[in-house]
């Protein structure tokens, strides 16, 4: 370790040594810093799809809102969604896992500044007489700035600095995943809470019918055109239609206590009016092109932002191995007077330089290298997977929206179908001719139809959502093309 100190009595030969030994230092680590720092990030070696295969027209339509979800046309929806953004906990988690980045970031960047300290003392003290000493009091006061700076040469606190600031980013995309989920999940639990209501309004439904079934049944047993067996067959089809109540209520109350967390509240304060999954709207949703995933998505844009900081980690661990540079300066006023202590006479000074080279650490500073290095290799096929991920969520919802919307079309004929068999078979029971398994065969292929659609709906529904958050919820604005007027 080389330390030149420079006072009032610094000579000619010690600076031209000090400029030697930099400038040689300099020189000879020049070759190593061009081959070692300057590294490129490596080829992503990603095969991005020119389409999707489930979609492959019109990647130019209309892109999804910022507040898509109000396509669905339920202001009840949109005012939880809403609450949710500001009232949920796993979003102001994530907000602050924000203010730690940047205080982190800060942290990081603090070593490319200055540090300045003020130091200042007034003493007084007396010696013991016993032990030879005047037996005076005497007074010390001081007033001194310190000053210190490394210089960062080798980029090593600069690349450290720009760790921290794209862990920073990360931290904001992260946040955007957290806050696109919890939308997601708020509206999929509404969703639930309108299927909920559809299926236990169905179920109502269909014991009242059972119910009137019954009703001519007992009528027909009076006249002796029905058999106590009819009334015994049909009294299981109304208990078992008064059985699937519960447990549909039970369903319907346990996802508005969901909904109501995924909004900050207690469940016993929310109340959710709701309605029917059948008055929503569909919105069409256009996925665009793949490559617009990667400015859409957060979580890769948090994956990039991820691998970047590795790269700068990496960049600060090889500058380790190179000297380190730092100044530091002491300047200001001593004086056994008060009265004296800002005078010329009581001023002094002292500045120095550092220069430190590792030599021997045990390798310490290969490991740390080797530890970036790795972890670098292993965000890089972190990002790899989150675009490949994200290519095959956004196929998974293509096809799923095209399967659900063709299955909720055939079992709504099927409803259909059905009604008007079982319309058919009560009108027939009440003229007398009837046929005793037509009836319930009618009745259950009705009652489970009706259910399959309000199931259907639901997937339907769920689809959509899951193309948003494919997609990443929202797109931003396209570019304004620019019009250039060539002057003839």
């Amino acid at each position: 370790m080389f330390k030149p100190l420079r006072s009032r009595a610094f000579t000619v030969e010690a600076q031209s040594f000090r400029r030697s030994v930099t400038l040689f230092a300099g020189l000879c680590s020049i070759p190593m810093l061009a081959g070692c720092i300057n590294a490129e990030r490596p080829e992503l070696a990603l095969d991005i799809p020119p389409a999707y295969g489930a979609a492959p027209g019109a990647p130019d339509g209309a892109p999804p809102q910022l507040d898509w979800w109000r396509g669905f046309g339920s202001a009840e929806l949109t005012a939880l969604i809403e609450e949710a953004q500001t009232a949920n906990f796993d979003i102001a988690m994530a907000v602050a896992r924000i203010l730690q980045a940047d205080a982190q970031s800060r942290l990081a960047g603090a070593p490319l500044l200055p540090r300045v300290d003020l130091d200042a003392s007034a003493t007084r003290s007396r010696a013991s007489q016993a032990a030879g000493g005047g037996g005076g009091d005497r007074d010390a006061y001081r007033a001194a700035l310190t000053a210190s700076y490394e210089i960062d040469f080798w980029g090593k606190n600069r690349a450290a600095s720009r760790a921290a600031q794209e862990n920073a980013i990360a931290a904001r995309f992260n946040r955007d995943v957290v806050n696109l989920s919890t939308v997601v999940s708020v509206a999929t639990a509404y969703f639930l809470v309108l299927s909920s209501q559809d299926r236990l309004r169905t179920a109502r439904s269909n014991l009242t019918s059972a119910n009137r079934v019954m009703t001519v049944f007992r009528q027909r047993l009076e006249v002796g055109t029905a058999s106590a067996l009819d009334i015994a067959v049909q009294e299981s089809v109304v208990a078992t239609q008064r059985a699937a109540i519960p447990a549909l209520d039970q369903t319907l109350r346990q996802n508005i206590a969901t909904l109501a967390v995924l909004i900050g509240r207690a469940p016993a304060g929310v109340r959710i009016r709701g309605g029917s999954l059948n008055r929503l709207a569909i919105p069409r949703v256009t996925p665009g092109l793949p490559s617009e995933l990667l400015i859409q998505r957060p979580d890769i844009r948090a994956a990039e932002a991820q691998l970047a900081s590795a790269d700068a980690s990496v960049e600060s661990a090889r500058a380790a191995f190179f000297p380190s540079i730092s100044l530091t300066g002491q300047g200001g006023f001593q004086s056994a007077a008060l009265k004296l202590l800002f005078t010329p006479e009581a001023a002094f000074y002292q500045v120095a330089a550092n220069l430190a080279q590792p030599i021997f650490d045990g390798g310490r500073l290969q490991g740390q290298l080797e530890l970036e290095e790795s972890r670098h290799l292993e965000l890089l096929q972190n990002y790899r997977r989150s675009v490949v991920s994200a290519f095959g969520d956004v196929e998974r919802a293509l096809i799923a929206i095209a399967d659900t919307a063709e299955r909720e079309r055939l079992q709504r004929q099927v409803v259909t179908s059905s009604r008007r068999a079982f319309e058919i078979a009560e009108t027939r029971l009440r003229e007398g001719t009837f046929d005793l398994v037509t009836v319930l065969q009618t009745q259950q292929t009705l009652f489970q139809a009706q259910d399959n659609l309000a199931e259907a709906r639901l997937a339907r529904m769920q689809a959509v959502l899951s193309l948003y958050q494919a997609l990443g919820g929202s797109w931003l604005p396209r570019p304004a093309v620019e019009q250039v007027t060539v002057v003839q």
